[in-house]
């Protein structure tokens, strides 16, 4: 399950390309593929960490299994869960780059191949530092609210 990370999701575009063709379609679905791994294992990690007796105190309550996803695991496990949507959003930034350079040549993509291509590296750098200061804004806010949350990591342990 950790191969993912080792594994250069970039060598997947191509593939994507030829099963959904050039356009959109292609970008998300890039840029789903460099943000969900991450979201999942922290997400599985923050379920593992669950202490077993509050799982058991509800079912002693009489909760079914809805009642102890929503009450227990989703509470219990907000805070990993939040920190891989962080690093998720991160990771997107990354893919929605990589999908519009390599996929088509849109937005940010195109950007970077009119500024490449005519030797317009203060515009490349002013490009560069915008995407980095959108993705520290987007990890601040989500790490803000993750640290609202670390309540709810500290009181699932005994």
């Amino acid at each position: 399950m950790l191969a993912h990370l080792f594994a250069p999701l970039t060598a997947l575009v191509p593939i994507l390309m030829t099963l959904f063709g050039f356009g959109v379609k292609t970008i998300i679905l890039t840029t789903m593929l460099f943000a969900i791994w991450i979201i999942v294992l922290d997400a599985r990690a923050g379920v593992m960490n669950i202490t077993p007796s509050l799982v058991e105190m509800a079912h002693s309550f009489g909760a079914n299994r809805w009642q102890s996803f929503s009450k227990i695991y989703v509470w219990a496990a907000l805070p990993e869960i939040l920190a891989g949507i962080r690093l998720g959003c991160i990771r997107s930034v990354k893919g929605v780059i990589i999908g519009q350079l390599l996929v088509s040549i849109v937005g940010f993509g195109r950007l970077f191949e009119l500024y490449s291509s005519n030797f317009l590296m203060e515009h490349m750098w002013a490009l560069l530092i915008v995407l980095f200061f959108f993705a520290f804004l987007i990890a601040e806010g989500l790490g803000m609210l993750e640290r609202k949350f670390e309540y709810y990591a500290a009181s699932r342990n005994p």
